[in-house]
């Protein structure tokens, strides 16, 4: 599942979509600090950002000519649910539908039978509800032990 997408308001932009399974760390790396999510991501330890992509069955990326610019990260059965782990875009390429985008593909990617979901870092609460996803009160979590 590959294609191009002009962006609305930017007629020069063209945003490629694919979804990526071997990713490259380095790449996911960069896109993960350009966006703040590496704030709140183990972007210094290059081994367990290998085990985080290699450990999704989805990962949908935006690229600007080549340049990755937007990546989604999800864990699914294919079947019943999907929980998508990271959804980061380049600060400079936001708010011009490329993370609505990176969600569409990811859960068309999980199947019309999974439910999306996801946990919100605090500043981006106010961003999902916009893009269509409901809030849902119930939460529950063990904390990471490092």
């Amino acid at each position: 599942m590959a294609g191009p997408d002009a962006l609305p308001g930017h007629p020069q932009a063209h945003i490629d979509y694919a979804i990526e399974p071997d990713l490259p760390v380095a790449q996911f790396r960069a896109v993960l600090i350009a966006s703040t999510l590496g704030e709140r991501r183990p972007v210094e330890d290059h081994d367990r950002l290998e085990r985080m992509l290699r450990g999704a069955q989805v990962i949908a990326t935006a690229r600007d000519r080549g340049r990755l610019v937007g990546v989604s990260r999800a864990i699914t059965d294919f079947s019943f649910c999907c929980y998508l782990s990271d959804l980061a875009v380049d600060a400079a390429y936001q708010r011009r539908g490329i993370g609505r985008r990176l969600i569409a593909r990811t859960h068309a990617a999980a199947g019309p039978e999974t439910m999306l979901v996801l946990l919100a870092a605090p500043a981006a609460e106010g961003y999902y509800p916009h893009v269509g996803l409901e809030q849902f009160p119930s939460c529950w979590r063990i904390p990471r032990l490092r």
